[in-house]
Protein backbone atom coordinates (compact mmCIF):
# COMPACT_ATOMS: atom_id res chain seq x y z
CA UNK A 1 0.00 0.00 0.00
CA UNK A 2 3.02 2.45 0.69
CA UNK A 3 4.57 1.98 -2.24
CA UNK A 4 2.17 1.71 -4.46
CA UNK A 5 0.73 4.87 -3.34
CA UNK A 6 3.79 6.70 -3.99
CA UNK A 7 4.48 4.89 -7.34
CA UNK A 8 0.75 6.41 -8.26
CA UNK A 9 1.91 10.02 -7.93
CA UNK A 10 4.98 9.04 -10.12
CA UNK A 11 2.91 7.46 -12.69
CA UNK A 12 4.96 8.34 -15.96
CA UNK A 13 4.33 8.20 -19.60
CA UNK A 14 4.68 10.59 -22.77
CA UNK A 15 0.92 10.78 -23.62
CA UNK A 16 -1.86 11.13 -21.02
CA UNK A 17 -3.18 7.93 -22.22
CA UNK A 18 0.45 5.92 -21.05
CA UNK A 19 0.23 8.27 -18.00
CA UNK A 20 -3.22 6.53 -17.28
CA UNK A 21 -2.12 3.28 -18.12
CA UNK A 22 0.38 2.87 -15.59
CA UNK A 23 -1.07 5.08 -12.97
CA UNK A 24 -3.81 2.02 -13.30
CA UNK A 25 -0.89 -0.53 -13.43
CA UNK A 26 -0.23 1.21 -9.81
CA UNK A 27 -3.58 1.59 -8.39
CA UNK A 28 -4.61 -2.10 -9.34
CA UNK A 29 -1.70 -3.22 -7.21
CA UNK A 30 -2.69 -1.08 -4.39
CA UNK A 31 -5.90 -2.59 -4.55
CA UNK A 32 -3.97 -6.35 -4.01
CA UNK A 33 -2.15 -4.53 -1.15
CA UNK A 34 -6.17 -3.29 0.41
CA UNK A 35 -7.60 -6.23 -0.46
CA UNK A 36 -5.20 -8.12 1.76
CA UNK A 37 -5.62 -6.15 4.57
CA UNK A 38 -9.32 -5.97 4.66
CA UNK A 39 -9.93 -9.30 5.33
CA UNK A 40 -6.63 -9.02 8.08
CA UNK A 41 -7.87 -6.04 10.13
CA UNK A 42 -11.39 -7.84 10.80
CA UNK A 43 -9.67 -11.14 11.74
CA UNK A 44 -7.41 -9.91 13.67
CA UNK A 45 -9.73 -7.28 15.73
CA UNK A 46 -12.56 -9.95 16.12
CA UNK A 47 -10.04 -13.07 17.59
CA UNK A 48 -8.48 -10.02 20.35
CA UNK A 49 -11.99 -8.81 21.41
CA UNK A 50 -14.40 -10.66 23.68
CA UNK A 51 -17.97 -11.66 22.92
CA UNK A 52 -19.92 -8.68 24.47
CA UNK A 53 -17.79 -5.89 22.94
CA UNK A 54 -16.57 -7.50 19.47
CA UNK A 55 -19.08 -5.96 17.06
CA UNK A 56 -18.61 -2.75 18.70
CA UNK A 57 -14.71 -3.19 18.50
CA UNK A 58 -14.95 -4.95 14.24
CA UNK A 59 -17.29 -1.65 13.75
CA UNK A 60 -15.01 0.52 15.18
CA UNK A 61 -12.20 -0.64 12.49
CA UNK A 62 -14.63 -0.27 10.09
CA UNK A 63 -15.60 3.32 11.09
CA UNK A 64 -12.38 4.57 10.61
CA UNK A 65 -13.34 3.90 6.61
CA UNK A 66 -15.27 7.04 7.35
CA UNK A 67 -12.63 9.30 9.11
CA UNK A 68 -10.28 8.35 5.93
CA UNK A 69 -13.00 9.68 3.36
CA UNK A 70 -13.06 12.71 5.88
CA UNK A 71 -9.03 12.93 5.42
CA UNK A 72 -8.57 12.11 1.98
CA UNK A 73 -11.69 14.50 1.03
CA UNK A 74 -9.85 17.48 3.13
CA UNK A 75 -6.12 16.75 1.58
CA UNK A 76 -7.64 17.35 -1.79
CA UNK A 77 -9.34 20.50 -0.40
CA UNK A 78 -5.97 22.03 0.64
CA UNK A 79 -3.95 21.13 -1.90
CA UNK A 80 -5.99 22.24 -4.54
CA UNK A 81 -6.90 25.16 -2.76
CA UNK A 82 -3.46 26.07 -2.54
CA UNK A 83 -2.92 25.80 -6.19
CA UNK A 84 -6.26 27.13 -7.04
CA UNK A 85 -4.73 30.27 -5.15
CA UNK A 86 -1.46 30.25 -6.80
CA UNK A 87 -2.11 29.57 -10.37
CA UNK A 88 -5.87 30.79 -10.75
CA UNK A 89 -7.07 30.40 -13.78
CA UNK A 90 -10.50 30.85 -15.82
CA UNK A 91 -13.33 28.51 -16.49
CA UNK A 92 -13.44 25.98 -19.04
CA UNK A 93 -16.34 28.01 -21.13
CA UNK A 94 -14.35 31.07 -21.27
CA UNK A 95 -10.63 29.07 -21.90
CA UNK A 96 -11.19 25.42 -22.73
CA UNK A 97 -7.43 24.98 -22.82
CA UNK A 98 -5.91 27.38 -20.21
CA UNK A 99 -8.36 26.53 -17.40
CA UNK A 100 -6.47 23.77 -16.93
CA UNK A 101 -2.62 24.96 -15.95
CA UNK A 102 0.25 22.69 -16.32
CA UNK A 103 0.67 23.11 -12.40
CA UNK A 104 -2.78 21.10 -11.68
CA UNK A 105 -0.65 17.58 -13.12
CA UNK A 106 1.07 17.95 -9.57
CA UNK A 107 -2.40 17.90 -7.81
CA UNK A 108 -3.40 14.92 -8.29
CA UNK A 109 -0.13 13.56 -7.80
CA UNK A 110 0.65 15.00 -4.33
CA UNK A 111 -2.98 13.93 -2.96
CA UNK A 112 -1.89 10.04 -3.78
CA UNK A 113 1.36 10.07 -2.18
CA UNK A 114 -0.09 11.62 0.73
CA UNK A 115 -2.32 8.84 0.64
CA UNK A 116 0.94 6.58 1.83
CA UNK A 117 1.68 8.36 5.59
CA UNK A 118 -1.60 6.62 6.96
CA UNK A 119 -0.35 3.46 5.57
CA UNK A 120 3.21 4.01 6.32
CA UNK A 121 2.13 5.11 10.40
CA UNK A 122 0.12 1.85 10.43
CA UNK A 123 3.22 -0.33 9.32
CA UNK A 124 5.55 -0.02 12.93
CA UNK A 125 2.72 -0.61 14.99
CA UNK A 126 1.07 -3.83 12.48
CA UNK A 127 5.36 -5.47 12.60
CA UNK A 128 4.88 -5.56 16.52
CA UNK A 129 1.60 -6.59 17.01
CA UNK A 130 2.04 -10.99 17.95
CA UNK A 131 -0.46 -13.43 16.23
CA UNK A 132 -3.68 -14.11 17.26
CA UNK A 133 -3.86 -16.66 19.91
CA UNK A 134 -6.78 -18.36 17.90
CA UNK A 135 -4.66 -18.63 15.10
CA UNK A 136 -1.67 -19.85 16.77
CA UNK A 137 -3.09 -22.14 18.95
CA UNK A 138 -6.25 -23.70 16.54
CA UNK A 139 -4.12 -22.92 13.24
CA UNK A 140 -0.46 -24.07 14.14
CA UNK A 141 -1.83 -26.18 17.37
CA UNK A 142 1.03 -24.20 19.74
CA UNK A 143 -1.16 -23.35 22.95
CA UNK A 144 1.98 -22.28 24.56
CA UNK A 145 2.84 -19.98 22.09
CA UNK A 146 -0.63 -18.79 22.00
CA UNK A 147 -0.59 -18.16 25.71
CA UNK A 148 2.60 -16.38 26.13
CA UNK A 149 1.75 -13.44 22.75
CA UNK A 150 -1.76 -13.30 25.19
CA UNK A 151 0.17 -12.41 28.47
CA UNK A 152 1.74 -9.85 26.30
CA UNK A 153 -1.07 -7.98 25.32
CA UNK A 154 -3.05 -8.37 27.94
CA UNK A 155 -0.41 -8.24 30.65
CA UNK A 156 -2.45 -11.46 32.77
CA UNK A 157 -0.92 -15.33 33.02
CA UNK A 158 -2.79 -17.72 31.20
CA UNK A 159 -2.68 -21.38 31.02
CA UNK A 160 -1.93 -23.31 28.29
CA UNK A 161 -4.67 -26.14 27.49
CA UNK A 162 -2.94 -27.67 24.83
CA UNK A 163 -5.44 -31.12 25.29
CA UNK A 164 -8.37 -29.28 24.62
CA UNK A 165 -6.33 -27.31 21.12
CA UNK A 166 -5.60 -30.68 20.13
CA UNK A 167 -8.95 -31.91 20.58
CA UNK A 168 -10.71 -28.81 18.66
CA UNK A 169 -8.19 -29.47 16.17
CA UNK A 170 -8.91 -32.94 15.69
CA UNK A 171 -12.17 -32.14 15.24
CA UNK A 172 -12.54 -29.51 12.82
CA UNK A 173 -9.63 -30.40 10.33
CA UNK A 174 -12.55 -30.24 7.15
CA UNK A 175 -11.04 -27.67 4.34
CA UNK A 176 -12.73 -24.86 2.47
CA UNK A 177 -13.59 -26.93 -0.60
CA UNK A 178 -14.85 -30.11 1.60
CA UNK A 179 -18.58 -31.73 1.95
CA UNK A 180 -17.86 -30.70 5.51
CA UNK A 181 -17.61 -26.78 4.97
CA UNK A 182 -20.35 -26.80 2.73
CA UNK A 183 -22.41 -29.08 5.43
CA UNK A 184 -22.23 -26.40 8.41
CA UNK A 185 -20.85 -23.03 6.09
CA UNK A 186 -22.12 -23.35 2.96
CA UNK A 187 -25.16 -21.35 3.26
CA UNK A 188 -23.20 -18.52 5.24
CA UNK A 189 -20.97 -18.03 2.86
CA UNK A 190 -22.91 -17.58 0.10
CA UNK A 191 -25.24 -15.59 2.74
CA UNK A 192 -22.49 -13.34 3.24
CA UNK A 193 -20.72 -13.36 -0.16
CA UNK A 194 -24.74 -12.59 -1.70
CA UNK A 195 -25.13 -9.50 0.75
CA UNK A 196 -21.80 -8.07 0.47
CA UNK A 197 -22.14 -8.27 -3.26
CA UNK A 198 -25.60 -6.68 -3.67
CA UNK A 199 -24.88 -4.13 -1.61
CA UNK A 200 -21.97 -2.74 -3.15
CA UNK A 201 -23.78 -2.85 -6.71
CA UNK A 202 -26.43 -0.22 -5.29
CA UNK A 203 -23.82 1.72 -2.75
CA UNK A 204 -20.79 2.49 -5.72
CA UNK A 205 -24.08 3.33 -8.17
CA UNK A 206 -25.32 5.77 -6.06
CA UNK A 207 -22.25 8.24 -7.41
CA UNK A 208 -24.01 7.78 -10.92
CA UNK A 209 -26.41 10.87 -9.89
CA UNK A 210 -24.09 12.48 -7.30
CA UNK A 211 -24.02 15.46 -9.60
CA UNK A 212 -27.03 15.76 -10.22
CA UNK A 213 -28.14 16.33 -6.63
CA UNK A 214 -24.66 17.92 -6.07
CA UNK A 215 -26.10 20.52 -8.58
CA UNK A 216 -29.15 20.90 -7.61
CA UNK A 217 -29.29 21.61 -4.31
CA UNK A 218 -26.22 23.98 -5.52
CA UNK A 219 -23.13 22.65 -3.46
CA UNK A 220 -21.38 22.25 -7.02
CA UNK A 221 -21.79 24.88 -10.08
CA UNK A 222 -21.85 23.67 -14.07
CA UNK A 223 -18.69 22.24 -14.59
CA UNK A 224 -17.94 24.80 -17.41
CA UNK A 225 -18.65 27.52 -15.18
CA UNK A 226 -15.23 25.97 -13.55
CA UNK A 227 -11.40 25.62 -14.00
CA UNK A 228 -10.11 22.38 -13.21
CA UNK A 229 -8.78 23.15 -9.84
CA UNK A 230 -11.97 25.18 -8.61
CA UNK A 231 -13.83 22.17 -9.80
CA UNK A 232 -11.13 19.39 -7.57
CA UNK A 233 -11.80 22.02 -4.74
CA UNK A 234 -15.65 22.05 -5.08
CA UNK A 235 -16.25 18.60 -5.84
CA UNK A 236 -13.66 17.62 -2.25
CA UNK A 237 -15.99 19.77 -0.76
CA UNK A 238 -19.02 18.39 -1.61
CA UNK A 239 -18.05 14.79 -0.65
CA UNK A 240 -16.70 15.73 2.58
CA UNK A 241 -20.01 17.53 3.84
CA UNK A 242 -21.85 14.01 2.47
CA UNK A 243 -19.57 12.07 4.25
CA UNK A 244 -19.76 14.32 7.22
CA UNK A 245 -23.73 14.49 6.92
CA UNK A 246 -24.35 10.66 6.43
CA UNK A 247 -21.68 8.15 6.06
CA UNK A 248 -19.68 9.04 9.26
CA UNK A 249 -22.57 8.94 11.79
CA UNK A 250 -24.00 5.43 9.63
CA UNK A 251 -20.59 4.07 10.69
CA UNK A 252 -20.83 5.41 14.41
CA UNK A 253 -24.28 4.87 14.79
CA UNK A 254 -23.45 1.06 14.38
CA UNK A 255 -20.74 1.62 16.57
CA UNK A 256 -23.12 2.72 19.27
CA UNK A 257 -25.88 -0.07 18.67
CA UNK A 258 -24.50 -3.33 17.38
CA UNK A 259 -24.56 -5.29 20.53
CA UNK A 260 -27.73 -3.84 21.41
CA UNK A 261 -29.71 -4.55 18.04
CA UNK A 262 -27.56 -7.50 16.52
CA UNK A 263 -26.13 -7.41 13.64
CA UNK A 264 -29.30 -9.47 11.95
CA UNK A 265 -31.17 -6.76 13.05
CA UNK A 266 -29.02 -3.67 11.53
CA UNK A 267 -28.69 -5.48 8.28
CA UNK A 268 -32.54 -5.99 7.34
CA UNK A 269 -33.20 -2.75 8.76
CA UNK A 270 -30.26 -0.83 6.66
CA UNK A 271 -31.21 -2.90 3.16
CA UNK A 272 -34.96 -2.24 4.12
CA UNK A 273 -34.69 1.33 4.81
CA UNK A 274 -32.31 1.87 1.53
CA UNK A 275 -34.57 0.35 -0.59
CA UNK A 276 -37.32 2.62 0.33
CA UNK A 277 -35.31 5.86 0.22
CA UNK A 278 -34.22 4.28 -3.32
CA UNK A 279 -37.64 4.09 -4.40
CA UNK A 280 -38.21 7.38 -2.52
CA UNK A 281 -36.02 8.80 -4.79
CA UNK A 282 -36.30 7.24 -8.17
CA UNK A 283 -39.80 7.46 -8.66
CA UNK A 284 -39.71 11.26 -8.26
CA UNK A 285 -36.64 11.88 -9.58
CA UNK A 286 -37.42 14.21 -12.23
CA UNK A 287 -39.55 16.06 -10.10
CA UNK A 288 -37.15 16.30 -7.33
CA UNK A 289 -34.12 17.28 -9.31
CA UNK A 290 -36.14 19.67 -11.75
CA UNK A 291 -38.19 22.08 -9.63
CA UNK A 292 -36.43 23.90 -6.53
CA UNK A 293 -38.66 24.12 -3.98
CA UNK A 294 -37.74 19.97 -3.90
CA UNK A 295 -34.07 20.32 -3.46
CA UNK A 296 -33.83 20.27 0.29
CA UNK A 297 -36.07 16.68 0.21
CA UNK A 298 -33.82 15.67 -2.62
CA UNK A 299 -30.32 16.04 -0.75
CA UNK A 300 -31.94 14.53 2.46
CA UNK A 301 -33.41 11.34 0.75
CA UNK A 302 -29.70 11.16 -0.77
CA UNK A 303 -27.87 11.64 2.49
CA UNK A 304 -30.21 8.81 4.19
CA UNK A 305 -29.88 6.57 1.58
CA UNK A 306 -25.68 6.61 2.70
CA UNK A 307 -26.70 6.71 6.29
CA UNK A 308 -28.65 3.24 5.97
CA UNK A 309 -26.24 2.35 4.24
CA UNK A 310 -23.26 2.73 6.60
CA UNK A 311 -25.71 2.31 9.67
CA UNK A 312 -26.79 -1.03 7.81
CA UNK A 313 -25.25 -3.48 5.64
CA UNK A 314 -22.22 -1.54 4.77
CA UNK A 315 -20.76 -2.40 8.05
CA UNK A 316 -22.17 -5.98 9.20
CA UNK A 317 -21.36 -7.41 6.04
CA UNK A 318 -17.58 -6.31 7.06
CA UNK A 319 -18.14 -7.92 10.81
CA UNK A 320 -20.19 -11.15 9.81
CA UNK A 321 -17.61 -12.79 8.20
CA UNK A 322 -15.01 -12.09 10.41
CA UNK A 323 -17.31 -13.95 13.64
CA UNK A 324 -19.13 -17.06 11.42
CA UNK A 325 -16.34 -19.40 10.14
CA UNK A 326 -13.64 -21.24 11.48
CA UNK A 327 -10.52 -19.84 12.67
CA UNK A 328 -8.58 -21.86 9.89
CA UNK A 329 -10.73 -20.61 7.47
CA UNK A 330 -12.10 -17.50 8.62
CA UNK A 331 -9.49 -14.79 6.54
CA UNK A 332 -10.00 -16.60 4.09
CA UNK A 333 -13.96 -16.72 4.05
CA UNK A 334 -13.79 -13.06 4.63
CA UNK A 335 -11.60 -12.47 1.77
CA UNK A 336 -13.77 -14.69 -0.81
CA UNK A 337 -16.96 -12.41 0.77
CA UNK A 338 -15.24 -8.91 0.57
CA UNK A 339 -14.01 -9.71 -3.58
CA UNK A 340 -18.16 -10.80 -4.29
CA UNK A 341 -18.87 -7.20 -3.07
CA UNK A 342 -15.66 -5.81 -5.28
CA UNK A 343 -17.71 -7.59 -8.31
CA UNK A 344 -20.96 -5.73 -7.08
CA UNK A 345 -18.53 -2.60 -7.11
CA UNK A 346 -17.08 -2.86 -10.63
CA UNK A 347 -20.70 -4.04 -11.91
CA UNK A 348 -21.93 -0.84 -9.77
CA UNK A 349 -19.94 1.53 -10.82
CA UNK A 350 -19.32 0.54 -14.32
CA UNK A 351 -22.74 -1.53 -15.80
CA UNK A 352 -24.45 1.38 -14.14
CA UNK A 353 -22.79 3.58 -15.43
CA UNK A 354 -23.98 2.96 -19.05
CA UNK A 355 -27.79 2.03 -17.50
CA UNK A 356 -27.80 4.99 -16.35
CA UNK A 357 -27.60 7.17 -19.59
CA UNK A 358 -30.53 9.02 -21.61
CA UNK A 359 -32.75 6.54 -23.13
CA UNK A 360 -33.16 8.68 -26.33
CA UNK A 361 -30.85 9.25 -29.11
CA UNK A 362 -28.35 12.11 -28.94
CA UNK A 363 -29.32 12.83 -25.18
CA UNK A 364 -26.89 10.48 -23.76
CA UNK A 365 -22.75 11.31 -22.50
CA UNK A 366 -20.38 11.56 -25.68
CA UNK A 367 -18.78 8.28 -26.23
CA UNK A 368 -21.82 6.41 -24.78
CA UNK A 369 -24.75 4.11 -26.04
CA UNK A 370 -28.42 5.24 -25.15
CA UNK A 371 -29.31 3.23 -21.47
CA UNK A 372 -32.24 3.12 -19.51
CA UNK A 373 -32.14 6.24 -17.89
CA UNK A 374 -31.23 7.45 -14.35
CA UNK A 375 -35.06 6.71 -12.93
CA UNK A 376 -35.08 3.55 -14.05
CA UNK A 377 -31.84 2.40 -13.38
CA UNK A 378 -32.95 3.57 -9.23
CA UNK A 379 -35.37 1.81 -9.80
CA UNK A 380 -33.76 -1.08 -10.50
CA UNK A 381 -31.08 -0.71 -7.86
CA UNK A 382 -34.01 -0.60 -5.05
CA UNK A 383 -34.84 -3.82 -6.11
CA UNK A 384 -31.22 -4.48 -5.71
CA UNK A 385 -31.62 -3.45 -2.37
CA UNK A 386 -34.32 -5.81 -1.71
CA UNK A 387 -32.85 -8.71 -3.00
CA UNK A 388 -30.38 -7.87 0.10
CA UNK A 389 -32.73 -8.04 2.82
CA UNK A 390 -33.62 -11.46 1.38
CA UNK A 391 -30.14 -12.76 1.24
CA UNK A 392 -29.63 -11.25 4.90
CA UNK A 393 -32.21 -14.31 6.03
CA UNK A 394 -29.08 -16.50 5.46
CA UNK A 395 -26.64 -14.94 7.83
CA UNK A 396 -26.89 -16.12 11.44
CA UNK A 397 -27.25 -13.31 14.55
CA UNK A 398 -23.40 -13.67 16.50
CA UNK A 399 -24.40 -10.98 18.90
CA UNK A 400 -23.20 -12.20 22.48
CA UNK A 401 -21.83 -15.62 21.38
CA UNK A 402 -18.01 -16.59 21.37
CA UNK A 403 -16.13 -17.33 18.07
CA UNK A 404 -15.51 -21.09 18.90
CA UNK A 405 -20.04 -21.17 19.75
CA UNK A 406 -20.86 -19.41 16.31
CA UNK A 407 -18.33 -21.66 13.96
CA UNK A 408 -19.01 -24.87 16.13
CA UNK A 409 -15.30 -25.20 17.23
CA UNK A 410 -16.49 -25.82 20.48
CA UNK A 411 -18.09 -29.09 19.70
CA UNK A 412 -16.32 -32.41 20.11
CA UNK A 413 -17.00 -35.95 22.07
CA UNK A 414 -14.28 -37.91 23.27
CA UNK A 415 -13.43 -39.50 19.76
CA UNK A 416 -12.52 -36.07 19.04
CA UNK A 417 -15.57 -36.04 16.32
CA UNK A 418 -17.26 -33.29 15.43
CA UNK A 419 -21.03 -33.18 16.79
CA UNK A 420 -24.15 -34.38 14.04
Amino acid sequence: MVVCSIASGLSFGSTAKSVMTTLCFFRFWLGFGIGGDYPLSATIMSEYANKRTRGAFIAAVFAMQGTGILAGATVSIIVSAAFNNAYHRRSFNEDPIGSTPPQADFVWRIVFMLGAIPALLTFYWRMKMPETARYTALVEGNAKQAALDMTKVLEVELQAEQDKVDKIRAADNFGLFSMEFAKRHGLHLLGTCTTWFLLDIAFYSQNLFQKDVLTAVGWLPKAGTMSALEEVYKISRAQALIALCSTVPGYWFTVAFIERMGRFTIQLMGFFMMTVFMFALSIPYYTLRDHHKYHIVFIVLYAFTFFFANFGPNSTTFIVPAEIFPARLRSTCHGISAASGKAGAIIGAFGFLYAAQNSHEGKQDPGYPTGLGVRTSLIILGVINGLGFLFTFLVPETKGRSLEEISGEDRYDAEFAPYP
